[in-house]
């Protein structure tokens, strides 16, 4: 009965029609995301739907968005499957709402407080991951954080290889000479 009504308010409005005179549901939901007041007045028209989704505070009218946007997903609103549940993969919460419409989703990893040491050898790769925690292995952790000094470096070019050093000291040379 409610989505009759709705459908009925909706269908009054060209905004939400398309030229097949089916409701546009994208538009609708969006209007109802910004809570355009051209949708507001649409809904509060209707009695049944300004008891449904408006609560008095104080002498003011508060839009419930979420319970319509939910009563707008819902399959009981212009259904377009054969299924009760919203069209849409994704992962949810213990009340439904997808995570990808929530700000407050933290992925949480039990070792936070450590770090993992890394290499890049093959031998590294057989070899046991470590982890160093922050409060019991703090001065691993600064070891691996601190400066390194780097020796014997080859730069590789199209050419040839050289050492650094002389690749650095010609390309000062033709810096000031230009």
């Amino acid at each position: 009965m409610l989505n009759k009504k709705i459908e009925n308010l909706l269908k009054s409005n060209k905004k939400y029609i398309s030229e097949k005179n089916e409701i546009l549901k994208a538009k609708v939901y969006e209007d109802a995301v910004n809570i355009n007041k051209e949708l507001i007045e649409l809904l509060l028209s209707d009695g049944k739907v300004r008891e449904t989704y408006f609560t008095e505070i104080n002498g003011v009218l508060v839009f419930d968005k979420q319970g319509f946007l939910n009563f707008l997903e819902s399959k009981d609103f212009l259904p377009d499957s054969y299924t009760a549940f919203k069209n849409k993969i994704g992962l949810t919460d213990r009340n439904g709402n997808y995570l990808s419409d929530n700000d407050d989703v933290v992925l949480s990893f039990p070792y936070k407080d450590c770090v993992l040491v890394g290499g890049q050898d093959k031998d590294d790769q057989k070899r046991e991951e470590k982890m160093y925690n922050e409060i019991l292995a703090s001065e691993e952790i600064s070891t691996l954080f601190s400066p390194k000094v780097l020796t014997n470096i080859k730069r590789f070019g199209k050419i040839s290889s050289q050492s650094v050093s002389q690749s650095i000291s010609q390309s000062v040379s033709q810096s000031v000479s230009q």
